[in-house]
């Protein structure tokens, strides 16, 4: 009970930051950014940046204690030793959708404690949605109607609502994994929203068989635990863990229940 006390007391003290992140990136929405490429190729922004140095400071002074692997400072060689507690942070996952203006990116916090995701934050300030969630506490969204409780539904009579990467799919291996089962319809969305609705109820599963880093996931991963969902590796079935070398994940699957 202690310990999810703390959990929730640390994700309240998040929210604030995290909404100061999606103003920053905001701002720049708003005007005729320019797009760079990193090391690997992927595009990036201002916002991506700017994003990060506000999270960055505000996690100094919450939890200075805490290690902090965040991707634009990992894309500039500072990445810092972790152990069994760090942050992951993504300032802004869904930079191509950033880039297109479809509103379908979000901003990333989360908690990782002996390899799991015990609390995240994610949200996506051009659609006002911000979700999160702690182990033990549960998951809720916030938006223009307030905060209210998510959680995952049981499969419906119809069969699943299967959600894919808008900007990163491979329809033929999305369609050998689905092959056997009852899908009732498909659809696109970009970021970890795709976690998120699963973990509240509107889409029962996102297969990932492409390349996702450990901060694109962590924060909808954590929300959809809390929400009572799961993600698992393909190849073996375990659920996917944080801290791996080079903070590479395998394909996987996040399945609500």
């Amino acid at each position: 009970m202690q310990e999810t006390s703390a959990a929730v007391a640390m994700l309240e003290r998040l929210v604030p930051l995290i909404r100061d992140a999606g103003r920053v990136i905001m701002d720049i929405y708003a005007t005729d950014f320019d797009v760079t490429q990193k090391g690997d190729a992927s595009p990036v922004t201002q916002a991506d940046q700017k994003a990060e140095e506000v999270i960055l400071a505000g996690l100094a002074e919450i939890a200075p204690d805490i290690p902090v692997v965040a991707e634009e400072s990992v894309a500039a060689g500072r990445i810092p030793d972790v152990k069994e507690r760090f942050f992951l942070v993504d300032p802004l996952d869904g930079t191509k959708e950033f880039i297109s203006r479809n509103g379908e990116f979000t901003v990333n916090i989360a908690l990782i404690e002996h390899g799991v995701p015990v609390l995240g934050l994610v949200y996506a300030p051009a659609i006002g949605r911000l979700f999160g969630g702690a182990r033990g506490a549960g998951a809720w969204l916030e938006d223009a109607h307030g905060r209210r409780s998510i959680a995952c539904r049981p499969v419906p009579a119809e069969g699943l609502t299967v959600v894919a990467s808008r900007s990163h799919g491979d329809e033929t291996a999305l369609d050998a994994f689905l092959a056997g089962r009852k899908v009732a319809s498909r659809t696109n969305a970009g970021s970890s929203l795709k976690l998120c609705l699963v973990a509240a109820g509107e889409a029962d599963l996102y297969p990932r068989l492409g390349r996702t880093m450990e901060w694109d996931i962590a924060a909808g991963d954590a929300v959809l635990r809390a929400a009572g969902g799961k993600v698992t590796v393909v190849a073996d079935g375990q659920p996917l863990r944080y801290g791996k070398p080079g903070f590479d994940n395998p394909h996987f699957a996040a399945a609500g229940l």
